[in-house]
């Protein structure tokens, strides 16, 4: 992320207000992408345990900062899980995965009491589904999937070059209609092949740190 970033004063506005929910001797469960990167920058500030990183990207940020980083296994049940998002709808409900670490965000989130969303207000969407959701899938499944997904009124693309940290592959895919979240989440739940996908509702957020030009607003759901 560089200087020129027209968001990016309100990812860094965002990720500063989220500190304020951080705890002293708090295992932290940190997101992945550019925003949670701002938010990364300023945990020297605050007096964390350690941390249960979403990508193996994250981890190696946490660590060249000197955090400690626990494996989800050893610590069990988060109290705390903050991340960003690539769409955000008035209930909380998600799509993620533009960074191609949606599985693992998806287990943190679901491992922690409380998600807070960080976001600028290009996110926010009355409707999601505009961003791709990408869907992590099994190589050797890819073609089944995507035949799946058309049928379903989908048009996937395989995400050339890219493997997933869990050494799988991603549909990144349009046109789906996601008017209904939790459904479209569960049907893709039940595709054969599906690792996991960018669909959050069941892990949705708790609440949601929205900045924009006029500051930083809270919003919970």
């Amino acid at each position: 992320m560089t200087a020129t970033d027209p968001k990016l004063a309100q990812k860094q506005a965002a990720a500063k207000a989220a500190l304020s929910y951080i705890e002293d001797g708090m295992i932290l469960g940190v997101g992945t992408g550019s925003t949670v990167n701002c938010l990364i920058e300023l945990l020297p500030q605050v007096r964390i345990k350690g941390a249960v990183a979403s990508s193996q990207a994250t981890e190696d940020k946490l660590k060249a900062l000197g955090i400690e980083i626990y494996d989800l296994n050893q610590v069990g049940v988060l109290d705390l899980y903050i991340d960003g998002a690539d769409e955000i709808d008035a209930h909380g409900n998600m799509i993620k995965g533009g960074g191609g670490a949606l599985t693992r965000e998806k287990i943190v989130a679901a491992a922690s009491k409380y998600f807070i969303c960080m976001v600028d207000d290009s996110k926010i969407v009355d409707k999601l589904g505009r961003f791709p959701v990408a869907i992590e899938v099994l190589p050797q499944a890819r073609s089944y999937v995507a035949r799946e997904l058309v049928a379903m009124g989908g048009d996937p693309m395989y995400r050339e070059g890219f493997v997933t940290d869990y050494g799988n592959v991603i549909l990144d895919t349009y046109d789906l209609d996601i008017t209904d979240a939790a459904k479209m989440e569960a049907v893709l739940n039940n595709i054969v092949g599906v690792v996991c996908h960018g669909v959050f509702s069941a892990q949705s957020a708790h609440l949601m740190l929205k900045a924009g030009d006029q500051g930083v607003q809270t919003v919970k759901f």
